[in-house]
């Protein structure tokens, strides 16, 4: 049976491989809690798949809807201006595919006290 949704996780990219490490740690751990969603990693730049790319492979597969998380710590210009930017043409190119664009993980308040928090026992 194929997944009916998606979830896109959509970083930035860099040079070093190693990089993607804990995203693609985030991807398995959601892939095991959610079994019946297809869930991708894509990244902006320098690393594949690119997001075009996930979302033709979801397509592929027969997905009817797709979230995007943008797994960066706030909204600047590449979660504002570079995705918006993508997500409108993917919606040109596939107009029965239902899009939803999270706001990024770093504006959720229960992410960012756990990031204080590991940062306060660092200090200890």
């Amino acid at each position: 049976m194929s997944a009916r949704s998606a979830i896109i996780l959509f970083a930035h990219g860099a040079r070093d491989p190693k990089w993607a490490s804990p995203f693609q740690r985030i991807q398995s751990l959601v892939s095991e809690s959610s079994p019946d969603i297809a869930v991708e990693l894509a990244f902006l730049e320098r690393m594949t798949p690119d997001l075009p790319t996930a979302v033709a492979r979801v397509t592929q597969a027969g997905v009817q809807r797709v979230t995007v998380i943008p797994l960066f710590l706030g909204a600047g210009g590449h979660v504002k201006e570079d995705l918006g930017g993508m997500i409108e043409e993917l919606k040109r190119k596939y107009p029965a595919l239902q899009f939803h664009v999270t706001s990024p993980i770093g504006e959720d308040d229960e992410l960012v006290a756990a990031i204080a928090g590991w940062v306060v026992r660092q200090h200890r």
